[in-house]
């Protein structure tokens, strides 16, 4: 089971929350959703050059959405007197009928953010790197930033190659059956000349 589920959703309740946290009536549901995934869409694309966005969490009130961005880079989201901040949420209140308010907040250490792991692998593997080196490099600085143990798998037509193929590394001990077991989790989409790299990163960060 451990192979086929996500390990978050697998783990909700426990050690893992929900991003999106309202409820709603029925006929408001499919409209919040959508809107949901635009914002997500529209904040990952703002910032899409580097790898900065850790997670955006949305809270909704009868009548206010407050947006919570996690990043590795709080000075970049917010900008200079705060002007990118002011930009993003007129953005954002373009798609979704009730005010929005954005809440920064700066992740301490970004080599533990399975997301930020894998962006950062797909980043470089963009830029022509060698992807036995890009992983490396990135389990190296995860397991010394205090992990436990990092899984990454690979898979397309890596360096180039013309055959597609699925490459497996591990550092430390991954427990993905064990409940209990803080594991973060994020797959990314790396686009290479050679066409799309999946990246998987799994970061475990001991047990809750």
């Amino acid at each position: 089971m451990g192979q086929k589920v996500n390990p978050i959703s697998y783990r909700l309740q426990i050690s893992k929350n929900w991003s999106s946290k309202w409820f709603s009536r029925k006929a408001d549901f499919k409209k919040w959703l959508i809107e949901d995934i635009k914002m997500r869409e529209i904040i990952e694309e703002r910032f899409k050059s580097r790898p900065t966005i850790a997670k955006v969490d949305v809270e909704r009130s009868p009548n206010l959405a407050t947006i919570t961005i996690k990043t590795a880079k709080a000075g970049a989201v917010i900008g200079k007197q705060g002007s990118g901040i002011n930009e993003l949420k007129r953005q954002l209140e373009k798609i979704t009928d009730s005010p929005v308010r954005i809440n920064v907040e700066e992740v301490k250490k970004p080599e533990l953010n399975a997301k930020l792991a894998a962006e950062n692998i797909g980043f470089q593997l963009g830029k022509r790197m060698n992807f036995r080196r890009a992983v490396k490099m990135a389990s190296a600085s995860t397991m010394n930033a205090g992990a436990k143990g990092i899984r990454v798998e690979v898979s397309g037509r890596l360096n180039g190659a013309e055959m597609s193929r699925r490459e497996k590394f591990i550092e430390g001990s991954v427990p993905l059956h064990t409940l209990r077991a803080d594991v973060d989790f994020h797959v990314h989409h790396a686009k290479t000349i050679a066409g799309i790299v999946g990246v998987k990163v799994w970061v475990y960060k001991g047990e809750k």
